[in-house]
């Protein structure tokens, strides 16, 4: 067949021109490619050449954009543009069919167009990011002239007649509009920007945002085509692969995207609902509306975009209908009898019975349908992000301004508001998230519903009431499947409390051989825990099979009741198939129902807790009740400034020269200034309750020391306080003198000036102030003591070492750059005070607030702190200090005393006015003062407390930092070689998926249950073929029938009718086959991941308990109770179901492609540049996921941890005036974590549209390919039916293939893991001795021989024992003692082999320990170990967890050990209740309850290694008096603190480095004046 422009029939009428030119259609045509070829012949050659040289002269910084007027509008018109032309294309080739020859014309210029179109785009593109907008004149003469040549056109038709009923008049019309419209987009980019036709254009810079390099996240810039497909994200992803990403990579959050921007816009919105309602208080409902306010737009867009793409996802059914249809018939189109101009034209209707087109309609409508689904599902998320750090922000600005007793009354707790933000917040931003399917779902389910009606008639609305009767069951299994999520939960938490203490205490019960004791507790509470996880796997399981079957049991129904009651009904592969699609479409939205209406009551919920919060009260709120009275009133007081001439003495001296000094005298009339003053103050915590704090008239002197003494409770901290501010103030008035608030406010002051702190509160300047409960941020030692000041090297070391903080910095592993754990958890409390304390004394502020900064130091740090912190550093500078302290030795040193009694003020003046007018107290006060200083002289200088908290540090530091890399990278493949080298395998382990992992994971489930699992799987999907296939057979041949029925003409309707039954039988079984298979592999999926969660678990917790003390010691508590927790918990509830969700998309897809390959065999030649593209998406997708997704949860924790300080450290924070510096940081902490939020979803949608379009491709190739085997090789259509609904399958699980596959891999991380814990080595238990050759009472003696032994932590390590010898005979108190590090725990140790003994033996009462089981051996000793450890549970659990003793023996053993008054007074008595780590006693008595324990197991050896260490002298000496009575008959080892404590012992033995320095009896070593032990004793005088 000839091809010609105009074609050549043998008429020429193609060529007539009889009534003018322009009334040839032909000539028209022609006519209409000019502006196109015009376009192209000016545009490509300054794509091509001339952009090179321009873009020399931007200065942009991304290749981003400052997007012309309309920008939008022109991408949206380009797009319909496009779609238009295709259709024109489309149209031309379709009526052109008809004809004998081919008309170029038809469609020849719609091509150009179409050409031109995509090039005028680019062109428009660079022109915009180049930023020069002359070029633009070249479009403007396009739209222009293709305007003009299309009106003619459009004219032309008019004139001779075409109407509306012709398809190519609407598409010409049509694209006479969209010309139109472009061109007046253009003459609006020279109206506003004024480049061309003015002389002066207009200057315009780019947004801020992209003037700054380190916005990374362009979506908001991007032109359209890349926000829809996220084009801009291939350079990330791409660099993903490369290298790891990190906050730096992601760079910063545009402005209008920053919790700062969004916060500020939510507090406008609630301002305004304020005013509106200023009569009503803040309910939920007025969040509610602001939130709306501030946030609705973008959620009504995003609804937008999901109506739309819902409406077009119904394309899918109808085009399979439409195309298995037109197939049928032969796919004739009916031959147009409409000829004008010389060419065919056809109508719409004609044109859509073409399958060709409907199956590009088709994918267009994908393309279309996906792009707005991912759109919305952006928005909502994005909107979601946004409000979520709008209202953490709002959150944490409450925060800084709660009164201080609703913190302390309980009537707020920081776990409540820890909970608001991670959890609330979160809810809200779900439900924001899953907001538009509130509006999306009806109209889904009301037009699927209308559709099945229009196909199949009656039978419809009973499959569509199979699904909506069964939703209620759906929603009633996931509110089900909640409450088994939340006892779950409970049960955790509880075994996680266990686990955690049993690991916290786990060297006392290694050392006591109570191992199995606490296995089991934990294992007890893991039963009770899985007996939850059962129910929440079957409610998973039925939810799971519910989703799976309902559609099934939809069809069946369906279309069994259509083949047999509708004896005319049309049951054709058409309607078959396509309502196959829709019960598809139709079950979604329901499945959705029940997680959105549950989000739903969650926000709800959410909402009110934070109305509620949002309403508490606030600090400053109440106004002061009383007038405030003038400043005249207060003119009399004035300050009385003292000197201490000798403070360079210790405070003993001071004390006794105290009367030989001359004071200053008093002068009444002079009027010092002063810093503080309160008169007549009433102080309160909560509004109701009665004043803590009465009668207060107080002065505090500008520039000098004053110490608030009193008893404990007597009101010292709340007076502090209550001068900052914290308290609730019933009457009275507090002033500040005006200079404190100049140096940090700057203002001009002079002394006369006051402040009333109520009305002028913020004046008050910043208050350097150390709380009683020292609070540390979890920040590096530094940035804890600088406290965001300017660091100053040489004050920084006067600071360290006033506090004696430098030895502490040097056992740390990285000195003063070590991050604190969260409350400083790794620090003990005297280093926390000491460094609470440094970072006061570090501060510039006038006025300094210590409460109390000696009550965990010893006594000779508290000195050298008074001396060179308190007195040098501060009083020498004239700051005011304010000392509120129980050391009374200090006294002397004080410029003004305030004495405190029941909340009043018991007394204030200087130290001689309380000696003249209160002799009492003065003389209480001395004798007092005289025991403090005997105190003193009982510690020793040599191994004081602090030196043993260095110890302790040492230990815990222990090789940490070799652990803290984080095991997330696994590093055991990993080589080790040179950097490249190795960065290289790092990435090429990153692109692996975890398979061993996973092979170990599904290892453990068994030999019986994985077959299962996998059969049930395959067979499941067999079948579900199965029965579509059966479908298309039985359509097919009833198609087919009644094709054959038509031509025999048949009269006799039994006959004539087809048969169903025998079809509708196997349909019937194979549909309950599959319903069935359905269940079994729900429930096979879930009894798996039960079966290897409750393996893993106990194998965990088995290597655990059993592992050697040096594995705890060298490995951080964090790590090994993550496996415990997150990573137990991801085994438990995550992995099963993203494995089911797994398997399914893939064995779907790869049924699906199965299918089209099985009906088309043509498809798979275009199958494989699909699977490679796919190959690489998932493989460049899956690594940058993963960091994204550990970079979101890593970025989570600063936030909350920082919520958590700051509700901690509130009143330090308010005192130094640092609300805007912490703001500032919670601001950086939330953009940090929105921006990988938002990254993190940029990535998924980035993905989900490029499988979406491949998947798109799929249905395109597989249509087509399948329409011309249908055309050409007599495939029945039943099966072109069965392909394209599979096909459209494809399309829905591509993507979630791929995202389950990622969410897979970091899920297998936990497994990875926990093997890496399982393959820890454990302790040896067994013992070459059987328990019958172990006499039943051994050791009845305590006779210990210690034969050359040579001890060491680790087989790689030096050795801490060295040929160690000694006898002990039974019954003898031997003492040890030597300095810190020189081997005297690890001596202790091995006796109970916790340590390596490579050399030598120990035997005890004739037998060798190394041969005796480990159990036995330890459970026959008895140690008191230096931490007290006390377990949560009753008492009599924590004397006798293994239940052996009688009541009477309990109580024995506490009256021996003083505490039988303590017991008896609680209720309950032996059953009271210790809380967790034994906090409801103090340290003393802890220690006395160890003391107990290690009594009542009667053991005939007993060790005390530095047992008194952390206890004061009174208990110590109880404990001596026991140990001397109580245990006289028993052999006692005591590791010595103090070295006083030894002196009545049998024997003593002083050590040094691991070696037996000195070996003999306390008297004999005394006597010799060179012997190390005398020179202990004296040190220790």
């Amino acid at each position: 067949m000839a091809l010609a422009f105009c074609g050549d029939e043998g008429n020429s009428t193609a060529y007539n021109v009889d009534h003018g030119v322009l009334n040839n259609g032909c000539f028209v045509d022609a006519l209409n490619v000019v502006p196109h070829v015009f376009l192209l012949f000016i545009t490509f050659p300054i794509l091509f050449i001339g952009w090179g040289s321009q873009s020399s002269k931007v200065h942009i910084h991304h290749s981003t954009w400052l997007h012309f007027p309309g920008h939008n509008l022109r991408w949206i018109l380009t797009f319909i543009l496009l779609f238009v032309l295709v259709c024109e294309i489309a149209e031309g080739i379709v009526s052109d069919g008809v004809s004998e020859s081919r008309h170029l014309h038809l469609y020849m210029p719609a091509g150009m167009a179409f050409l031109a179109a995509i090039t005028s785009v680019v062109y428009y593109h660079n022109i915009e990011t180049s930023n020069f907008p002359k070029l633009l004149i070249a479009l403007l003469f396009y739209w222009t002239l293709a305007f003009i040549t299309k009106t003619i056109k459009f004219v032309k038709f008019c004139d001779n007649g075409v109407g509306f009923s012709q398809l190519r008049f609407c598409l010409t019309g049509l694209l006479v509009v969209l010309y139109g419209m472009l061109l007046a987009v253009e003459i609006n980019v020279i109206r506003v920007r004024r480049y061309v036709f003015f002389k002066t254009p207009k200057e315009v810079k780019p947004p801020e945002d992209l003037q700054d390099l380190g916005v990374r996240f362009l979506q908001p810039f991007v032109n359209l085509l890349s926000k829809g497909t996220y084009w801009w994200m291939n350079t990330f992803i791409k660099t993903a692969h490369k290298k790891p990403i990190d906050l730096k990579t992601i760079g910063k959050l545009p402005i209008a995207m920053r919790a700062l921007t969004n916060y500020i816009r939510l507090n406008e919105a609630f301002e305004a609902q304020k005013n509106k309602r200023s009569s009503s208080p803040q309910g939920s409902r007025s969040i509610w509306r602001a939130l709306c306010c501030a946030f609705g737009r973008p959620l009504l867009l995003s609804s937008t975009f999901r109506i739309l793409a819902d409406l077009l996802g119904f394309a899918g059914p109808l085009c399979i209908s439409g195309i298995v249809h037109n197939v049928g018939k032969g796919n004739n189109t009916i031959r147009p009898q409409t000829k004008i101009l010389g060419v065919f034209f056809i109508s719409s209707q004609e044109f859509l019975s073409n399958a060709y087109v409907l199956a590009v309609l088709l994918f267009f409508a994908l393309l279309l349908q996906r792009t707005f689904l991912q759109a919305s599902y952006y928005v909502a998320i994005e909107t979601g992000i946004n409000l979520r750090g709008a209202i953490q922000t709002k959150i944490y600005n409450k925060i800084m301004q709660l009164s201080t007793s609703n913190m302390s009354m309980g009537e707020m707790t920081a776990g409540q508001i820890c909970n608001l933000v991670a959890i609330d917040t979160n809810q809200l931003m779900w439900f924001f998230f899953l907001c538009p399917n509130l509006w999306a779902m009806p109209v889904q389910i009301i037009v699927g519903v209308l559709l099945l009606y229009y196909l199949l008639g009656i039978s419809a609305l009973i499959g569509a009431a199979v699904i909506i009767v069964l939703a209620p069951v759906q929603y009633f299994v996931a509110t089900k499947l909640s409450q088994a999520q939340r006892s779950t939960l409970e049960y955790s938490n509880e075994r996680l409390k266990k686990t955690n203490e049993m690991l916290r205490g786990i060297k006392l019960l290694k050392l006591y051989a109570w191992e199995h004791i606490f296995h089991s507790s934990v294992e007890e509470t893991r039963q009770k825990e899985m007996t939850s996880l059962k129910s929440f796997a079957l409610y998973t399981s039925i939810s799971i099979f519910m989703n799976a079957a309902i559609p099934i049991a939809a069809v069946l129904i369906t279309f069994v009741v259509h083949a047999h009651l509708t004896t005319k009904a049309d049951f054709s592969p058409s309607v078959a198939f396509a309502s196959i699609s829709l019960f598809h479409i139709l079950v979604s939205p329901l499945f959705l129902l029940s997680s959105v209406v549950r989000s739903t009551v969650k926000a709800l919920v959410s909402v009110q807790k934070l109305s509620e919060f949002l309403s508490s009260e606030e600090i400053g709120e109440e106004h002061d009740k009383s007038e405030l009275r003038s400043a005249d009133n207060h003119s009399k007081y004035q300050a009385v400034p003292l000197k201490v001439v000798n403070r360079k003495r210790p405070a003993r001296e001071d004390w006794n020269n105290y009367s030989s000094h001359m004071r200053r005298p008093i002068n009444i009339t002079e009027a010092d200034d002063f810093c503080v003053k309160i008169t007549n103050g009433f102080f309160t915590w909560t509004p109701e309750g009665p004043p803590a704090l009465s009668n207060i008239d107080i002065r505090i002197p500008q520039g000098q020391l004053t110490m608030i003494v009193g008893q404990v409770g007597c009101g010292k901290s709340s007076l502090l306080l209550a001068i900052l501010g914290e308290m609730q103030k019933i009457s009275g008035s507090i002033f500040w003198s005006s200079c404190t608030s100049d140096s940090e406010t700057g203002e001009d002051g002079s002394p006369e000036k006051e402040v009333p702190v109520d009305t002028e509160c913020r004046k008050r300047g910043s208050v350097a102030y150390a709380s009683q409960k020292p609070w540390l941020l979890n920040a590096t030692v530094e940035e804890n003591i600088t406290f965001d000041s300017p660091f100053n090297k040489q004050r920084y070391k006067a600071v360290i070492d006033a506090c004696s903080l430098q030895p502490d910095i040097d056992i740390l592993p990285h000195g003063d750059q070590t991050q604190i754990g969260e409350r400083g958890i790794n620090l003990s409390g005297g280093q926390r005070q000491r460094i609470s304390v440094a970072r006061a004394l570090y501060q510039q502020t006038n006025v300094v607030f210590l409460d109390d900064p000696f009550s965990a130091l010893d006594i000779h740090l508290s000195d050298h702190l008074m001396q060179e912190g308190i007195l040098k550093m501060l009083r020498e500078d004239k700051r005011t200090i304010v000392l509120v302290t129980h050391k009374l030795q200090y006294l002397p040193h004080a410029d003004w005393i305030i004495a405190m009694k029941d909340g009043n003020i018991q007394r204030e003046g200087t130290l001689k006015d309380i000696q003249k007018s209160e002799t009492e107290l003065f003389e209480h006060w001395k004798t007092l003062m005289n025991r403090q200083d005997q105190e003193l002289e009982k510690e020793t200088i040599i191994e004081s407390k602090t030196v043993l908290e260095r110890t302790n540090l040492r230990r815990t530091m222990y090789s940490r930092e070799a652990l803290l890399k984080d095991d997330e990278e696994d590093e055991e493949e990993v080589t080790e070689s040179d950097d490249e080298d190795n960065l290289s395998s790092v990435l090429h382990q990153r692109a692996k998926m975890p398979w061993r992992a996973c092979g170990k994971y599904l290892s453990a489930a068994g030999i019986l249950l994985l077959p299962l699992l996998v059969l049930s799987q395959l067979l499941k999907h067999t079948v579900m073929v199965a029965i579509d296939y059966c479908l298309a057979c039985w359509t097919s041949d009833a198609i087919s029938w009644k094709a054959e029925l038509e031509l025999k003409n048949c009269s006799h309707c039994e006959e004539c009718d087809f048969n169903h039954s025998s079809y509708s039988k196997i349909f019937s079984i194979l549909c309950c086959l599959g319903i069935v298979l359905c269940l079994v592999t729900s429930i096979a999926v879930e009894w798996t991941g039960l079966k290897v969660t409750k393996k893993l678990h106990s194998s965990l917790l088995n290597k655990i308990i059993l592992a050697p003390m040096r594995f705890f010691e060298t490995t951080p508590l964090g790590s090994i109770l993550n496996r415990f927790s997150a990573d137990c918990n991801t085994i438990d509830q995550h992995i099963p179901a993203t494995l089911e969700c797994l398997s399914r998309s893939t064995l779907l897809c790869v049924s699906a492609l199965a299918v089209i390959s099985y009906v088309t065999p043509m498809f798979l030649i275009a199958l494989v540049p699909l699977a490679i593209m796919c190959y690489f998406i998932q493989k460049y997708f899956r690594v940058a996921s993963r960091d994204l997704q550990q970079l979101d949860d890593s970025t989570q924790l600063p936030l909350l941890s920082h919520f958590s300080e700051t509700v901690e450290g509130l009143t330090t924070i308010r005192a130094f005036r640092y609300e805007a510096k912490f703001r500032q940081k919670l601001l950086e902490y939330t953009d940090s974590n929105n921006i990988a939020s938002l990254f993190l979803t940029a990535a998924n949608r980035w993905l989900e549209v490029r499988m979406e379009y491949i998947g798109a491709c799929v249905v395109l190739i597989a249509a087509v390919t399948s329409i011309t085997s249908c055309l050409y090789s007599n495939l029945s259509s039943g099966l072109v039916g069965l392909g394209l609904t599979y096909a459209l399958m494809v399309s829905n699980y591509l993507n979630w293939m791929v995202r389950n596959l990622a969410d897979m891999e970091i899920q297998l991380g936990a497994v990875k893991r926990i093997n890496g814990l399982l393959k820890t080595e454990a302790e040896n238990y067994e013992g070459l001795l059987s328990s019958s050759q172990i006499p039943q009472n051994w050791p009845d003696r305590g006779e210990i021989q210690i034969q050359n032994l040579s001890v060491r932590y680790d087989s790689n390590l030096k050795p801490v024992l060295k040929h160690v010898n000694a006898h002990i005979s039974p019954g003898q108190k031997i003492g040890i003692c030597g300095r810190t590090g020189s081997g005297k725990s690890s001596f202790s140790l091995a006796f109970f082999r916790m340590v390596d003994t490579f050399e030598g033996r120990i035997i005890i009462d004739g037998i060798d320990i190394a041969k005796l089981p480990l159990q036995t051996l330890r459970s026959r000793l008895s140690i008191i170990l230096q931490d007290p450890i006390l377990f949560s549970g009753t008492i009599r659990f924590n004397l006798d967890p293994e239940k052996k003793c009688t009541d009477s023996m309990l109580w024995e053993a506490l009256e021996i050990a003083q505490l039988k008054h303590v017991v008896k007074a609680l209720p309950g008595g032996l059953d009271a209740i210790v809380t967790e780590g034994g906090e409801n006693f103090s340290q003393g008595q802890r220690q006395l309850f160890c003391l107990a324990r290690a009594f009542v197991r009667k053991t005939s050896i007993f060790i005390m290694d530095e047992a008194t260490a952390s206890i004061d002298m009174a208990t110590e000496n109880i404990l001596q008096k026991v140990v001397m009575t109580a245990f006289a008959d028993r052999t006692v080892v005591t590791i010595a603190h103090r070295v006083h404590t030894i002196l009545n012992s049998d024997l003593v033995i002083v050590m040094k480095r691991g070696v037996i320095l000195e070996y003999d009896k306390p008297e004999v070593l005394l006597e010799q004046e060179d012997s190390v032990f005398a020179s202990f004793v004296q040190a220790d005088k």
